[in-house]
């Protein structure tokens, strides 16, 4: 495998013109910081491709088992992206560049049970692939430990007891571990492109593998209005889902989200506060019927 010696656009219009795509203009549009784990980027290419790269060794690991997995997804689940050149000598993914906006952009206006069919079109499909040995997927979210003995500080004094029996609620509902299925990993609404309604690709899959098919719906409580998408996708999935476990980790996702910026002094997603994140999850937490104090 030989990944790209930087994330420069000179460098990846080279690693271009050996799978045969040079002669393009070359626009990076990601940027990283200093840590090499992350030396990982990706450029529109001629106005018609999306190229994936890296340049060190850890990104380079993560983009050619997303390369892995789109081999031998494609073209069985539906809402993949067209894979126009990939290879790891040298290591790129170019897909097919799909006109349309991320999820976050649209939810607030298209019909929420609409998009919940297709996106359970794509967890059931997803979910039901066994002909591949796949491993098991890095959980993202921070433990309940950490979330018990860190997150109190950035909470109200009157929510810290609560975000606590949260924590032991939410690890009795997952001490039993679920029937694993291959997962997303990080379906949030920004690795989706939706048109009109329609969704056109799932995107970003470097951190697919093995998990519980509930913790592919952990997004979808915070996202849209309510907690419409999530029902309608459950709705919709071709076998039952237990909105417990995804809401068990809907809150470490969450809770785990909005730690790790205030501890960094980075701002939320929404730019609000960890506080107000509390108050939402609670909202979710009754408009759902779970009583997770008990």
């Amino acid at each position: 495998m030989r990944w790209l010696e930087d994330g420069s656009a000179g460098a990846v219009g080279e690693a271009l013109e050996e799978v045969g795509l040079g002669g393009y203009s070359v626009v990076v549009r990601e940027s990283v910081g200093g840590d090499p784990t992350w030396w990982s980027a990706s450029a529109v290419v001629g106005g018609r491709y999306v190229v994936k790269f890296a340049w060190s060794q850890p990104a380079a690991l993560r983009l050619a088992h997303e390369i892995a997995v789109l081999a031998a997804l494609t073209p069985t689940v539906p809402y993949l992206p067209e894979v126009v050149a990939s290879g790891t000598d040298p290591l790129l993914l170019a897909t097919a560049l799909v006109p349309g906006e991320s999820l976050f952009e649209v939810v607030d206006s298209i019909d929420r049970d609409e998009a919940g069919r297709q996106l359970a079109e794509f967890l059931g499909e997803l979910h039901h692939q066994t002909e591949h040995d796949f491993p098991a997927a890095s959980l993202q979210p921070a433990t309940t430990d950490v979330l018990r003995e860190q997150f109190p500080k950035w909470a109200r004094p009157d929510q810290r007891a609560e975000v606590i029996s949260w924590c032991d609620w939410a690890d009795d509902v997952l001490a039993t571990p679920g029937p694993q299925v291959l997962v997303h990993g990080d379906l949030h609404g920004g690795n989706q492109v939706w048109d009109q309604g329609k969704l056109r690709a799932v995107v970003d899959f470097e951190t697919a593998g093995l998990a519980d098919a509930e913790y592919d719906l952990r997004a979808f409580p915070g996202t849209g209005p309510g907690v419409e998408l999530l029902m309608a996708t459950i709705r919709h999935y071709p076998q039952e889902l237990s909105v417990e476990r995804v809401m068990a980790w809907h809150l470490r996702t969450a809770l785990a989200d909005a730690l790790w910026r205030s501890e960094s002094g980075v701002p939320l997603p929404d730019h609000r506060t960890p506080e107000a994140w509390v108050d939402d999850l609670a909202d979710r937490f009754e408009a759902l019927g779970i009583n997770p104090q008990g």
